[in-house]
């Protein structure tokens, strides 16, 4: 199980918000950059980025510390927040991330994440973020009528290398994940799935890996920041 080190990226700082809200947000580091290679040097395998307020925007609005996290880091990143069309896509793959996460519009356009996991095999991941069962979109603003498993379920022949399942009541507010759902949503589906939200503590991961389900990994922000979770400590015990 990979453990992947969020960075959310908010006016090109490093932040953590509060169950999604905007105004709710905490700054750990003004050098975004910075903050990926201290995560790359105490050993992490992948890194987890968001644009908050490209998911707002419905365009990147943090495109340059991405670019420079990009430019520094070796490891695989995965990117999230505003990317909703085919050239975006294109654009941030060339420029050397490993993965795009299609959020909003894996509801609103299901036929892009179709067509980008096509021409970009393992490259795509949809991001699921749920409230009480059910999907919202547009930075978590907007609530649908979706169910998570039904969404889910409807892209298991499109080729999507993961899916990125984030409880939203759970997330920054370090109160552990929600497990029966992730672990749930897992069981459902085929696709890897990637656990986010709510992990506080080292035994937060290890339930997650001993859940019953096969997870692909889990996703942690807040509790790396605030030295509740030591990212070598959890490394060694994923390992």
């Amino acid at each position: 199980m990979i453990l992947y080190p969020a960075i959310d990226l908010k006016d090109g700082q490093a932040v953590r918000l509060l169950r999604g809200e905007m105004d709710a947000a905490t700054v750990f580091n003004d050098d975004p950059a910075a903050q990926a290679e201290a995560f790359v040097a105490a050993g992490c395998e992948w890194l987890h980025l968001v644009d908050l307020n490209g998911a707002f925007a419905g365009t990147p609005v943090n495109a340059a510390p991405v670019e420079e996290i990009l430019k520094r880091c070796k490891v695989p990143a995965q990117l999230g927040g505003g990317i909703r069309d085919m050239a975006t896509i294109e654009g941030w793959l060339s420029k050397g991330l490993q993965r795009v996460i299609l959020g909003t519009v894996a509801v609103e356009n299901p036929a892009l994440v179709r067509e980008a996991a096509r021409a970009f095999p393992g490259q795509v991941a949809v991001g699921i973020d749920a409230r009480n069962g059910r999907v919202a979109t547009k930075g978590w603003a907007e609530e649908t009528e979706v169910m998570v498993t039904d969404l889910a379920r409807s892209f298991e022949d499109a080729g999507v290398a993961a899916i990125i399942y984030t409880d939203i009541e759970r997330d920054g507010a370090m109160q552990g994940p929600n497990i029966e759902a992730t672990a749930a949503l897992a069981n459902a589906v085929s696709i890897p799935v990637i656990a986010s939200g709510g992990v506080s503590s080292l035994a937060d991961l290890i339930a997650l890996r001993d859940c019953g389900a096969k997870l692909n990994g889990a996703i942690s922000g807040r509790a790396l920041y605030d030295g509740a979770l030591d990212l070598r400590e959890a490394l060694k015990a994923l390992a």
